[in-house]
């Protein structure tokens, strides 16, 4: 309910799913009546957009996983694919939700994967803690795990996946790229974090107790372990094309 009149008997209802960013609609509660006000995006028809399907999973240590995935408008399986993975890593989720990328990358033709890897939001306390100290590791294997779930499920194409991410995302982007040099043709970082020691100094994070409190609690101070777990440090690793966007 967006408004509603003093009396409550006419509303303002605000509707969003996978497939429709957001309309409005006026309802009179004394005659049951619906009338659509407007759309948010009424350049948008959500009849030609793609529908975001959950999945389940279990990781390679069987942590149960969930996630979306929206394929692509032609019809085609398996499809060409983009790994999405998504910020944080703690304290956000994958949702169903209209998701500009997601629709832009379906309606030209590739499917689109997000995964709730273990650190995400949502889960319970323990499955956000299972996340900590493993940037680049067992939260990597989560995204690589269902990037090859996608694939057994005919879904993706193998020859044609790209992993994309933001902050985090970004990171996990360039990290997919030298962990996984054949599963992936390309890679896109957006704003992301590629050398971890670098948290410790660069940035605002570091400037508080409370900031490095937390990066001690899920990064840790073993500078062996940073720089293994740094794309930085990783740069020979990388063999396929890698797009880095501010």
């Amino acid at each position: 309910v967006a408004s509603a009149s003093s009396d409550g008997n006419i509303l303002v209802l605000y509707t969003a799913s996978d497939r429709d960013p957001g309309s409005f609609y006026l309802l009179d509660r004394a005659t049951h009546k619906v009338q659509l006000l407007f759309h948010g995006c009424p350049w948008l028809d959500p009849g030609q957009m793609a529908p975001a399907q959950p999945f389940a999973m279990h990781a390679r240590d069987g942590l149960p996983l969930f996630g979306f995935v929206t394929m692509p408008t032609n019809g085609v399986r398996p499809a060409p694919m983009v790994v999405v993975v998504h910020g944080g890593p703690y304290y956000v989720r994958d949702d169903w939700h209209f998701d500009a990328e997601t629709q832009l990358l379906a309606t030209h033709g590739y499917a689109v994967l997000h995964v709730n890897f273990r650190g995400s939001a949502g889960f319970g306390r323990a499955f956000v803690e299972r996340g900590y100290k493993q940037w680049g590791a067992a939260i990597q294997d989560d995204v690589t795990d269902a990037t090859h779930w996608a694939i057994q499920q005919a879904l993706a194409d193998p020859g044609r996946i790209c992993i994309y991410g933001a902050s985090y995302g970004g990171y996990a982007a360039l990290m997919g790229a030298a962990r996984e040099p054949a599963l992936y043709r390309c890679a896109i970082g957006l704003s992301g974090v590629y050398d971890l020691d670098k948290l410790y100094h660069w940035g605002d994070i570091h400037r508080s107790d409370y900031g490095m409190n937390y990066l001690n609690r899920v990064l840790g101070r073993d500078p062996a372990s940073l720089a293994a777990h740094s794309p930085a440090s990783l740069a020979a690793h990388i063999t396929i094309p890698v797009l880095l966007a501010g």
